[in-house]
This record gives C-alpha cells, structure tokens and sequence, in this order.
C-alpha cells in the first residue's frame, strides 16, 4: 500500500515539475498580486466609506453625560450601537473579550462618576474665577481628575475606520462636554452674581478635562498595529492556496482525457488512495507558496517603505492553520477536478468558484463593511474561516487554542470534498 502510495506521488510530482510555466505562476502570481494589493489597499482603505460599524457601548456613568452620548451614537449612521452582549449587559470585561474576538470592531466605556467630576471641575474653576485666583486656574486645572473615556479597539479595524469613529465621537463628547460645563457654570454664576459685568472668562476650556485611552483588544503583550500589510499577505496567500484548484482539477481531467485514469482504475487499490498522490504534492505546493508569501510580507514589503508583517505569539497556530488551509484547498481541487467533464469546464468551474468564495470569504474587501445579509453569508465560506483565524494570530495575538474552531471547520471542509469526490466517481464508473 505504501508503495503504491509512494508512486502515485512521485508520479504527481514528475508532473508538476514538466510544467514549469504552470509551477512558476503558482508561485509568482501571488507574490504579485501581494505587492500589488498591499500598495493600493494601504491608501485606498484609506478613502472607503465607513457606516455601520458594531459598536458595544457600556455606560458606567448613568449620568447626563452617559445617557447623551448613547443617544448620540444611536442616532448615528455611522455605527451599529449596542449595549449588551450575547443578549447579557455589557461590561468592560465582557466588552474585551468580545471586541478581541471580533464581535465588534469598537468598545465604548464611559467611566463611573464621569459626569460628577465634570461638575466639580467646573465648580472649582467658577470659584477660583469669581475670586479672581486666574492664575490659580491652570494650576488647578491640572490637580483635578480627569475623566477617562476607554476605546477598545479590535486589532483588525483598518486605520480609516478608527479615524473616522474615534473624531466623530471626540466631536460628539466635545459638545456634550461643553454643554454640561456651561450649564454647571451658568447655575454657579447665576447663584453668585446676579449681573453680567463680572462674569467669568472662558479660560477653563483650556483644561482638558476629558482624556480618551485607545487600547487594542489583543492577547499579545506587543503591540500590533493594524495595516494592510497584515491583511493582505494572508488573505492573498489563501487566495493563491485555493487557486491550485485550477491546476490541480486540470490534471485531473488531463487524465482522463488521455486513459490513463481508466488504467488506474483496474489497479486493485480505492480511488482515494491513488488521489492521495495529488493530495500530498498539492499540500506540500501549497505549504511552500505561505512560506514564500511570510518572505514577502516579513522581507520584501518594508524594502518598498511598508511595515514588516507580524507573525504573532504562536508558530504552532500558523502551522497548524495552514496545514488545514492547504487540505481544505486541495480537497476542493480535487473535487472540481471529478466533478468536472473537461478540461475547459474546470478551469471555468474553479476560478469562478474561487473568485466568488474568496469575495465573500472577505479576501477583496473586510467583511465587517459588508452588510449583514453577506456577513452571515460570509460565515460560510473556508476562505473566511482561514482568514479569521490568521486575524486571530497575526492581530489578536491568539495561541493554537484560538484557531482550534476555523482548523476544525476546515478539515470538515476537506472531508467533505473527499466524501463528495468518493460519491461522485463512483457514480461516473457505474456509468
């Protein structure tokens, strides 16, 4: 059995290396379009328009300025607010936890008693005014606490995104802030001086009073800064695994065209072993592309002025994703190929099915800025489990447990193709 296993292979593997054409377009066309896309992307992410952003707001303060910049959020169209999680309200952990799984792309904590020590700044700074301390001012400025408004922020949000959410809500808080000082300030004024020509100077607007810390809900202790460098060597390099489906299938049906198939099959050995020939030249193929697409995005992409890809905590992650990924895209190979009647029908059958699974699987554009129709359509697609799952490693700083359920779905993927790729030749031989 292992003998013939070992023929089969070598037999794939003489075939591969008489196309060189063909085996230096598996290779160099990903390293293309990696270069190519990661130097478009990097500005043009920059220019896409962003609404409906999730956003998990948690509201510690259940205060004036608490319950304004909810309501503002809300009637935002530029995210999706929401204040619970898994139909649970939402706390700061919890909130973590679900923007560093990716559930949602922003987390907004509002501090406890963040609308009380706005007021008592502005009492401080009516008082130290109307008793004519303006020197003391600025000194005090500084003793009294700040508010602290928390940013969480999922790894994988383009720089775009964070931009435009992150202005937005400073503009929004900047207003909601200004209308509780003034509010306070009148009351204050108004219960002291009961005239205008000794009312206080604006001079307390200098004192930043709210201060924002933006975090990066990741698992990993350095700090990984999202960029198109990180998402498209992966995303490409799933992209070029999958796409060995075309020549992979065209081999398949070069067979069949010229009977050598028909001789295989009156060896006494199951189909399966003789595919698995295909299968482990094929895996091995694809192996050798991710570590050629790590060189570009680790060597190659800060030579052009782009950062350097960062791999991440776990190497044993990466390797067993990829192993998966490079299963689950031979398997469908394989599984075009015997579905397949021609040469022609497969090479149309397998780009075309590719193309469509690698836009939906989030490979062309993030599929948090799809709708949530093509989001949950997305879900289904293995280039997208591959894709989550390098997120989790490249981005989140995740550890081999965390790819545990896309390298799962995967080698499901796999079995499944085996399964259909079993039923369906031994249907064509019955025939």
């Amino acid at each position: 059995m292992l003998h013939k296993l070992l023929a089969t292979v070598k037999k794939e593997v003489l075939l591969l290396l008489r196309d060189k054409v063909g085996l230096s377009i598996l290779f160099i066309m990903p390293m293309v379009l990696i270069f190519v896309m990661t130097l478009v992307q990097d500005s043009a992410f920059k220019t896409m328009n962003e609404k409906g952003i999730p956003v998990v707001f948690i509201d510690n303060d259940k205060d004036s300025l608490g319950i304004q910049i909810e309501r503002g959020l809300k009637a935002n169209d530029l995210c999706y607010l929401s204040d619970s999680i898994d139909g649970k309200p939402a706390s700061v952990e919890t909130a973590q936890k679900a923007v560093q799984e990716g559930k949602f792309l922003v987390g907004i904590v509002i501090p406890k008693g963040a609308t009380e020590a706005i007021r008592k700044n502005v009492t401080e700074l009516v008082n130290q005014t109307l008793n004519g301390e303006d020197s003391a001012i600025h000194k005090s400025a500084g003793k009294t606490d700040s508010v602290e408004i928390t940013i969480l922020i999922d790894p994988v949000a383009k720089k775009s995104f964070l931009i435009s959410m992150t202005s937005n809500l400073r503009e929004f808080i900047s207003e909601v802030k200004t209308k509780i000082m003034f509010q306070t300030f009148s009351e204050q004024v108004a219960e002291i001086i009961p005239d205008k020509q000794n009312a206080p100077t604006n001079s307390y607007q200098k004192s930043q009073i709210i201060k924002y810390k933006e975090l990066y809900a990741s698992k990993s202790e350095d700090k990984i800064v999202p960029n198109a460098v990180q998402h498209n060597v992966p995303a490409w390099t799933i992209f070029a695994m999958f796409f060995i489906a075309i020549p992979l299938s065209s081999s398949i049906l070069k067979e069949k065209n010229e009977g050598s198939v028909f001789r295989l099959h009156t060896m006494p050995t199951p189909y399966l072993l003789l595919v698995n020939g295909k299968i482990i030249v094929y895996v091995i193929v694809c192996l050798i592309q991710f570590v050629l697409m790590l060189s570009v995005g680790q060597i190659f992409l800060p030579m052009l002025g782009l950062p350097a890809l960062v791999l991440g905590n776990s190497i044993a992650g990466i390797m067993l994703l990829t192993g998966a990924t490079a299963f689950a895209a031979t398997g469908y190979g394989v599984m075009v190929g015997t579905l397949a009647s021609t040469e022609h029908q497969a090479a149309i059958m397998g780009s075309l099915s590719i193309l469509l699974l690698s836009a939906l699987g989030g490979i062309w554009v993030p599929s948090y800025v799809m709708p949530e129709v093509m989001r949950n359509i997305s879900a289904w697609s293995p280039l997208n489990w591959s894709l989550e799952g390098f997120y989790k490693l490249f981005l989140r700083g995740g550890h081999v447990s965390d790819v545990l359920g896309e390298t799962i779905k995967l080698l499901l993927f796999f079995l499944a193709t085996m399964t259909v790729t079993s039923i369906a030749n031994r249907k064509k031989r019955a025939v």
